[in-house]
């Protein structure tokens, strides 16, 4: 398809704190979120000491011996943590062209018994490689703060629609689900395949996405998709496809891909998903806005649930099958 640039709207969440501003951010954020369903974000707070080291950490975590990296493979992990070695995640069922660790809040294994719904299993423990003992608090710190801006944001657009800034403060009040990635784009794929992700759309809440100097992310805009350069200090941020349905398709969650960079180029992002327990039941949010709202457009080959927990099992099945085939096969037989 074809490609574009373009830039995103900006938006400094600082100015919600500046009453000489704050109609005119909160005017923005409307735009933003309606037409766009991405935006960058300045004026968050994360200095750029923290954005330097947690890609530091990134890097040197990829720099380990492969042995070190497959001790955490995310093959030993029923809750879908750990290691993805390259090619073993799949987008629109094709394989990414990617590795990466991933990271949940850090939590005990739940006891799953038969009558209780098969998404408790993605809450548990992470793994942690041995040989790089500093990133595991780096990380989880990295998780706390930027849970904090991703929630005060979620606020901040809720009230740009005219909503209560507090509608969802329940559902992500006790244990919500966060999620952090490290990837690493090692460069073209030896098959020519572009993919470096596929197109997709995020299926929670908020995605605040840092990525390296490196470009790749593209934007569907009509029947092409248009580039989205990498902006020192500020966070991509996309929204889901539950906020969609939450407002009844007023909000728009937009599909995106990563295009895999040239030669042997590396690219590294660290990409963070805010989104509420997994036992949440998303509701429509309330408002005028209501009377503008196209409802939303369902695609059967990818249903959505309303029950946050089932979402997000459905995507790791799909994205992760030989992990659940290994740790959950009565999913697999389901469909899940």
């Amino acid at each position: 398809m074809p490609s574009a640039h373009t830039s995103l709207p900006v938006i400094d969440l600082s100015q919600a704190d500046d009453q000489t501003q704050r109609a005119d951010f909160l005017k923005q954020l409307h735009a933003a979120a309606r037409d766009t369903g991405f935006l960058h974000l300045t004026g968050h707070g994360i200095t750029d000491a923290e954005t330097a080291r947690i890609l530091e950490l990134t890097r040197a975590f990829f720099a380990l011996p492969e042995a070190d990296r497959l001790a955490v493979s995310n093959l030993n992990s029923p809750h879908f943590r750990g290691y993805t070695r390259i090619g073993h995640e799949l987008t629109g069922g094709a394989s990414d062209w990617r590795d990466q660790l991933d990271v949940g809040a850090e939590r005990p294994a739940p006891v799953v018994g038969p009558g209780d719904p098969p998404y408790l299993w993605l809450e548990g423990p992470n793994q942690w490689p041995q040989a790089l003992p500093e990133l595991r608090p780096v990380v989880l710190e990295w998780q706390s703060r930027l849970a904090a801006v991703a929630h005060r944001l979620l606020q901040e657009l809720l009230t740009s629609i005219g909503a209560p800034s507090d509608f969802f403060d329940e559902a992500f009040a006790d244990r919500p689900h966060l999620h952090t990635k490290l990837i690493r784009y090692p460069g073209s794929s030896p098959t020519g395949a572009d993919q470096g992700v596929g197109a997709h759309k995020d299926y929670g809440f908020l995605t605040l996405l840092l990525q390296d100097s490196v470009g790749g992310l593209q934007v569907r805009r009509g029947d092409g998709f248009l580039d989205v350069p990498p902006m020192p200090g500020a966070f991509v941020v996309n929204l889901g496809e539950l906020l969609e349905i939450a407002t009844e398709g007023y909000l728009v969650a937009t599909d995106h891909r990563v295009v895999s960079p040239p030669g042997a180029v590396e690219r590294y992002s660290v990409p963070f998903f805010y989104n509420p327990r997994l036992d949440a039941v998303v509701e429509t949010v309330p408002g005028e806005y209501l009377r503008s709202a196209p409802g939303v457009a369902h695609d059967a080959s990818n249903p959505l649930h309303a029950e946050y927990g089932r979402n997000e099992l459905k995507g790791w099945t799909r994205a992760h099958p030989a992990v659940a085939r290994r740790w959950h096969p009565e999913l697999v037989a389901s469909g899940t």
